[in-house]
């Protein structure tokens, strides 16, 4: 008998070594993506408990260490149980719950999550836990996504300048260089998806706060048609401009998610016009050909070398050279006259009191503030924010009583009509412009030029803009090229927002973030 021993025991080392090298390593989880994630959990080598593990370790080694990025307010304390009922199902069923099954997601946390709070940033909402999900929450989770955790935000989501709130002390930095800025307000998801915290982000955009964000960190941001996505549970700062949308590294990731939560929600009754106008799918447009015979408009009038930094601008310029050299149909240039004048005319009218005061009394009886009142009573915010909130609180009346808001409506009309008169005159599919036109500011910086072009023409008028990355300056801060379109023409969006990003390859991880080691297994693998 013992002469078999020896072979056996050489055997299960045998196999032993090659169930632990074809484990999933700290290292593939840098830059990974969701089909590779599904690929790896398919093939046996990963687990969601595992996955989960692997980004809790990284945000336990950057976040508030090492470079500490300070982009999370709350890890879930559930995920790992969560992850653990996941791989249960995939183990008895073989099948996966959805599309996003096992993928940890960083959710803004302006979001509502029933088991978690959610406070807008805000300390005096800190206790905050939403009797249920927001729409979009609950999608992914239906998906099988797992929330890692709930990141920073600018307080009130008010700011596309800079992610700071009175929930953690600090900004949120930029993980290509930590005395940058990551935008805001959805920096904190940004920074996060940008150093592999998560496998996606979600984040929320007013007027400029998925691209912004989605700019500064290399990343592909999601500006939806208004409508295409319910607001349900989201913490509003002005209803006619709020939406949601995917923050990831990829196109293909950003698709995947904008599959799970676009749709009608009775609850937002903007999302009615989206019926009839959603296909069966997005990832059916993921043509990595799809800029052969495109026709793009340059919209110069946003990047100018007035109004420009020379690297940003020569980093634009390359990328209409990339354009062509991908088979598109490059049209230098289309203006639209009045937009200086249209955007310069809008009345300032607060929507945040009557939005908010709406949003509160939706969180029942539990809720720690039932009024914007209550919460600057309380003084629980950061002090930046304390004139805007009072002048919001001031302003009583609705703001449909405002005399500028049917001036207002005039105007969003109007720049919708002059858009889509410019783009059908010169029969163009879209139009591109970089998401800044100068690179990330110093954190605390907010004299420099920001060069911001996100709010000029997708929040007015509610038309779509896709940001995805468009290279780096000399000194290694990430831009954006971004991709404006007609309502609802999400599929050309991705068309070519994904050959551009095939041709170029531009995005590359931050340096200040590597790999982590991979820990040693001292459990005994078992074989079966």
């Amino acid at each position: 008998m013992k002469k078999f021993v020896l072979p056996l025991l050489a055997c299960l080392l045998f196999l032993t070594q090659i169930a632990r090298g074809q484990s999933f390593k700290p290292a593939q989880l840098r830059e990974a993506t969701v089909s590779s994630l599904h690929e790896a959990m398919q093939n046996g080598n990963l687990t969601a408990v595992q996955l989960v593990q692997m980004y809790l370790d990284r945000i336990d080694a950057y976040d508030k260490q090492g470079p500490y990025l300070n982009t999370i307010i709350m890890v879930n304390p559930k995920a790992l149980a969560e992850a653990n009922r996941l791989d249960s199902i995939y183990k008895v069923t073989g099948k996966m719950v959805g599309p996003l099954h096992g993928i940890p997601v960083i959710v803004k946390d302006n979001y509502d999550t029933y088991d978690m709070p959610t406070t807008n940033g805000t300390l005096a909402m800190k206790k905050s836990i939403p009797p249920d999900d927001a729409f979009v929450v609950k999608r992914i989770r239906e998906a099988g996504a797992i929330i890692i955790a709930k990141s920073n935000l600018a307080e009130f989501a008010s700011s596309g300048q800079f992610s700071v709130s009175s929930i953690l002390p600090g900004y949120s930095r930029n993980p290509y260089d930590m005395k940058r800025t990551t935008a805001g307000s959805s920096g904190g998801t940004a920074a996060a998806v940008a150093a592999d915290f998560g496998a996606i982000g979600l984040g929320t955009d007013t007027g400029s706060s998925i691209r912004g964000p989605a700019s500064h960190q290399s990343l592909v941001g999601f500006r939806p048609t208004l409508g295409l996505i319910s607001r349900d549970g989201i913490a509003p700062l002005a209803m006619t401009n709020d939406t949601g949308g995917p923050i990831c590294r990829t196109v293909e990731d950003a698709v995947r998610v904008l599959e799970v939560i676009a749709g009608h929600d009775k609850a937002d009754t903007v999302t009615r016009q989206s019926e009839g106008k959603i296909p069966a799918g997005y990832r059916q447009f993921l043509d990595k050909n799809g800029l052969k015979g495109a026709r793009i408009g340059v919209f110069r009038q946003l990047c100018t070398p007035k109004n420009s930094d020379p690297q940003v601008y020569a980093l634009f310029n390359k990328a209409l050279d990339e354009l062509r050299a991908a088979g598109a149909i490059v049209i230098d240039s289309v203006r639209v006259p009045e937009l200086d004048t249209i955007n310069k005319s809008f009345d300032t009218i607060p929507q945040l009191r009557r939005d908010f005061n709406l949003y509160l009394a939706n969180l029942g009886p539990n809720a720690p503030h039932k009024s914007l009142t209550s919460i600057i009573k309380s003084k629980q915010f950061h002090p930046y924010l304390e004139k805007t909130l009072l002048d919001a609180n001031a302003d009583t009346l609705a703001p449909e009583a405002h005399k500028g808001w049917k001036k207002n409506l005039a105007l969003r009309a109007r720049l919708r009509q002059l858009l889509l008169r410019a783009m059908d005159s010169t029969q163009v599919d879209v139009l591109v412009y970089p998401s800044f036109s100068y690179p990330p500011r110093l954190i605390g910086d907010l004299n420099t030029p920001s060069g911001t072009n996100n709010n000029a023409l997708s929040p007015p008028t509610g038309f779509p803009a896709f940001s995805v990355p468009m290279g780096f300056t000399y000194d290694g801060l990430p831009a954006g090229l971004q991709f404006f379109g007609r309502p609802y023409s999400e599929p050309v969006l991705i068309k070519l927002c994904y050959a551009y990003e095939q041709a170029t390859h531009h995005r590359r991880p931050p340096e200040s973030t590597p790999p982590l080691p991979k820990k040693k297994n001292k459990s005994v693998i078992a074989l079966r």
